[in-house]
């Protein structure tokens, strides 16, 4: 019994870990892609990232949130960064802090031109 509560306990957390990094990261994904879409905007991107996570992921989990124009294969892309750290069983205590990212190549418009 003494060796079975910690070992569900961390379980617990690892599931809890993945579960947000997991979310985070797809929701990342999404508003990059989401961004570099054409007459969308890297705000557009950002909204879309955190509608993405709302509800599935507390807030208290996501610290910050930034996007910035990056070189993907000498093509401009949008990468969307989210600090994210989650406390021990989401409780408090020590965090598990990691940065989650989304890449997207920004799409031309009709003409051709990249913004």
């Amino acid at each position: 019994m003494v060796l079975l509560v910690p070992l569900v306990l961390g379980v617990m957390q690892l599931a809890l870990v993945l579960h947000v990094r997991n979310t985070v990261a797809l929701a990342a994904s999404e508003g990059a892609r989401h961004a570099a879409a054409w007459e969308s905007t890297p705000s557009d991107g950002l909204v879309r990232t955190r509608d993405q996570w709302t509800g599935a992921v507390a807030e208290r989990f996501v610290k910050a949130t930034r996007i910035e124009v990056t070189d993907f294969a000498g093509t401009p892309a949008y990468r969307v960064e989210v600090d994210v750290a989650v406390p021990a069983l989401g409780l408090g205590g020590p965090a598990v802090a990691f940065t989650v990212a989304g890449n997207a190549v920004i799409e031309p418009d009709p003409s051709g031109a990249v913004p």
